[in-house]
C-alpha cells in the first residue's frame, strides 16, 4: 500500500507540475516524500543489513528526486523516482505471487501450480490497488 501511495502522489505531483499548479504538485510531492521516509525508516537492520543498507541507498535517492523534482519544478527528476517506485511495486507483487505458489504447492494430481480462488487471496494478503 505504501508503493501504492509513493506512486499516485508522485504522479499527482507532476500533472501538477505539468498543469502549471504549484499547490498540487507540492501537496503530490510532500505526501510521497513522507512515504518514502516512512519505509526508510521502517527497515529493519537486524534482519538483513546488507538487504537494509542498499533498500536504504535507494529510498534516499527517491527521495533526493523528489526533492529536486519539486524545488525546481522540473518533472523529469520525479519521472525517475516513479521509475523506481514502479519497479519496486512490481516486484513486491511477484514476490507475494511466488510465495503464494510455494504456499499453495501444485494442484492434485499435476504438475501445474495450484491457482487459489480470489477470494482466498483477498482474504489472506488484502487488495492492491494500480490506480493512480
Amino acid at each position: 500500500m505504501l508503493y501504492d501511495g509513493a506512486i499516485r502522489f508522485t504522479r499527482q505531483g507532476i500533472e501538477g507540475l505539468e498543469s502549471k499548479n504549484l499547490e498540487s504538485a507540492f501537496n503530490g510531492f510532500s505526501r510521497a516524500q513522507k512515504i518514502v521516509l516512512e519505509m526508510l525508516n521502517s527497515l529493519n537492520y537486524k534482519v538483513d543489513p546488507v538487504l537494509c543498507r542498499r533498500m536504504a541507498s535507494l529510498y534516499n535517492f527517491i527521495y533526493r528526486k523528489l526533492v529536486e523534482s519539486s524545488v525546481q519544478r522540473d518533472p523529469a527528476p520525479a519521472r525517475d523516482a516513479l521509475k523506481l517506485l514502479e519497479y519496486q511495486r512490481e516486484t513486491w507483487v511477484m514476490l507475494i505471487e511466488k510465495l503464494r505458489e510455494e504456499r499453495t504447492g501444485t494442484a492434485a494430481g499435476t504438475n501445474e501450480p495450484a491457482s487459489p480462488s480470489p477470494e482466498s487471496v483477498e482474504a489472506e494478503y488484502g487488495t492492491l490497488s494500480v490506480q493512480g
